[in-house]
């Protein structure tokens, strides 16, 4: 509902999963659901609320899908079924009309396309890629912080690969657009389906051909080199300045963690 998971408090935790009867009181829209697959009590699904989170029971929270990333409040299998659920829900809520003939288009394959009436065109779900990379040396790794940031937070560079593009060359040119360094050798390291709202983040190392950075303040607050020693001390939260990178929900950490424990 409104870009956030209904979550069931349980045993000191949270549950995503509603059985049919559970889901009844929260207006679940059954016929706007997409199916998610199948376990051994039936079909899965991810389904609109039309009960407002302001509504909802002491037992049930309302919590925006970035926040049950980055926190970590469900386990991997769920946050995966979260993405794939989020993506597609969004994409028919913003696909409604047939991009061809203007008409209504209706749901089918279990929501993983559309089908126009009038003209049969079908249309399907979308992604959008995104290259997320680190770039380092075995000495120091380039990080930077965009003006939407938490204070103190120092991220991988990141930007959407253009039609056309490799994802190779997608990390080069974001690199020395926002940065001004130059890559030679670019690794894939691994990905992330990141529902905001329909992404996937390609995580890879890049190894820099010049250290002389050029940041587009344009794009971001500040970049600059960090040596291993403070990478380390801000995954732990312990720098004594306050710098952090983003939490383990993220695949940016997942590559900058990778990088610090390489030695």
């Amino acid at each position: 509902h409104g870009g956030r998971l209904y979550l069931k408090l349980r045993d000191g935790g949270f549950d995503p999963w509603f059985g049919a009867e559970e889901s009844q009181p929260l207006e679940a829209s059954l016929d706007r659901g997409v199916l998610l697959g199948f376990s051994d009590s039936g079909p899965v699904l991810a389904v609109p609320a039309g009960t407002d989170p302001e509504q909802l029971p002491d037992t049930i929270k309302a919590i925006d899908y970035r926040s049950v990333y980055m926190q970590g409040l469900i386990d991997e299998a769920a946050a995966g079924a979260m993405a794939q659920g989020a993506a597609l829900l969004a994409w028919h809520a913003s696909h409604r009309f047939c991009s061809k003939c203007g008409a209504e288009a209706a749901m089918r394959a279990g929501g993983y396309k559309r089908l126009c009436p009038a003209c049969a065109t079908e249309h399907f779900p979308r992604t959008d890629p995104v290259a997320i990379m680190l770039t380092a040396t075995r000495e120091k790794c380039l990080l930077g912080r965009g003006r939407h940031f938490a204070p103190g937070m120092y991220s991988a560079l990141a930007g959407f690969i253009e039609p056309g593009e490799t994802i190779e060359a997608a990390v080069r040119r974001e690199t020395l657009e926002e940065a001004g360094i130059r890559l030679g050798r670019v690794v894939y390291h691994a990905s992330q389906p990141w529902p905001f709202p329909y992404s996937l983040m390609i995580g890879c190392f890049g190894e820099p051909l010049n250290d002389d950075i050029q940041a587009d303040l344009n794009e971001l607050e500040d970049c600059r080199w960090f040596f291993r020693d403070e990478v380390l001390s801000m995954l732990a939260r312990e720098h004594p300045g306050g710098l952090v990178t983003p939490p383990k929900g993220a695949i940016a950490y997942n590559l900058i963690r990778a990088w610090a424990d390489s030695a």
